[in-house]
């Protein structure tokens, strides 16, 4: 059933944490859209580990099918040692994960990385380091070494491969939503590869270099893996918006992890040119810390937020989510993660729901209070 203004979230709470911080980001959404006379209709469906042990597969039909016909799928995490073993690759939770990428059709991973009030402290890199970071980081979703073909030879010796592929469509319309992302903020981009080794970033820095073209107004830069690592804890205030590869795209997201303080604090966006989002903490399943309520809820919420403006069109009720987490750190408080430097007077460590219902009352306030949210 739908909500009365017809926005359909399908939820993927998935396996470890990813129940305890979906559960979160649903409540600061509801909070800043019921403040604003919005609803929205909640479908709470099995995948990754959780559905193989339900239906046997990570990835059920009728979990596809109800994600492909919502306005947005929203996902905690997936994965965890239970299903590591015994399990060929193909039916193991990950697998349940490329599979509903490809099935959305989403090819674009927004990931943006922030220094927030947090970071002072959470991060082991400088403040003044850390001064003015607001970057965003595209990755390239369904290509590369992720989706080539692989395989195990048997011996003597075994030899296993992976082989990176990538088509001149495949690189051309992740780089364009790059360049158009980078002409709304500060106009320039940075694609990142390893064109002195791959052919395949050789093929990725001449298509960059076509498709900049028609945007005279965008700088664009290029950087080797490598470089762009040291750079981005280094100088990552420098950067707006960088463009890369599926694994690379990996890697360096999970970096910019050090910069924000806490790999919890970090949403992403998965878009494609047709069909709902894929909305996501980048951190993993934490099966470790799962039910003991210490988990960081706000890259779930986020990635709520990005929900809201990126497939809802609801931009005031992300602003009002965005906001009221930057209010919720500014008064001090910290989840177990942020909490590991000095301690600071004024700091309050909380766990993962406490810190949900504090980002709801703010959101709902600043929707209210500050006029945030419109009427529809």
């Amino acid at each position: 059933m739908k909500g009365v203004d017809g926005r359909t979230v399908v939820v993927l709470e998935g396996d470890g944490i990813g129940p305890e911080v979906t559960r979160e980001a649903r409540k600061a959404v509801e909070a800043a859209a019921q403040a604003g006379g919005r609803t929205v209709a909640w479908r709470l469906l099995p995948f990754g580990g959780q559905a193989i042990d339900q239906t046997g597969v990570p990835l059920p039909e009728t979990t596809l099918i109800a994600s492909q016909a919502a306005d947005a799928v929203l996902l905690g995490a997936v994965g965890g040692p239970k299903w590591d073993r015994g399990l060929p690759p193909e039916r193991r939770p990950e697998a349940g994960l490329l599979a509903l990428r490809r099935g959305l059709g989403v090819y674009a991973n927004l990931r943006p990385i922030r220094a927030v009030t947090a970071s002072r402290t959470a991060s082991p890199l400088r403040p003044e380091i850390l001064e003015g970071t607001d970057l965003m980081v595209v990755r390239e979703l369904t290509g590369g070494l992720y989706f080539g073909p692989r395989g195990r030879q048997p011996g003597p010796p075994v030899r296993s491969y992976d082989t990176m592929v990538y088509t001149e469509e495949e690189i051309e319309r992740v780089v364009r939503l790059a360049f158009r992302l980078a002409a709304g903020r500060r106009r320039r981009l940075t694609s990142v590869d390893k064109a002195n080794i791959l052919e395949t970033s050789r093929h990725w820095r001449e298509t960059v270099e076509r498709v900049s073209r028609e945007y005279p107004d965008v700088a664009v830069d290029h950087l080797y893996v490598d470089a762009a690592a040291m750079e981005l804890v280094r100088r990552p205030a420098t950067f707006d918006v960088v463009v890369t590869e599926n694994l690379m795209g990996d890697i360096l997201t999970d970096l910019g992890a050090v910069v924000a303080g806490s790999i919890g604090l970090l949403p992403s966006a998965s878009l494609g040119d047709n069909g709902p989002g894929l909305y996501e903490p980048i951190h993993g399943s934490a099966p470790d810390i799962a039910g003991r309520g210490v988990a960081n809820p706000l890259g779930a919420i986020l990635s709520a937020a990005l929900m809201c403006r990126l497939s809802l069109g609801w931009p005031e009720a992300a602003a009002a989510i965005e906001a009221a987490v930057d209010r919720v750190l500014n008064q001090g408080y910290r989840t177990p993660d942020l909490a590991r430097g000095p301690a600071e007077p004024g700091i309050r460590v909380v766990g993962t729901q406490e810190m949900g219902n504090l980002v709801a009352q703010e959101a709902a306030a600043a929707a209210v209070g500050g006029e945030i949210l419109a009427q529809p």
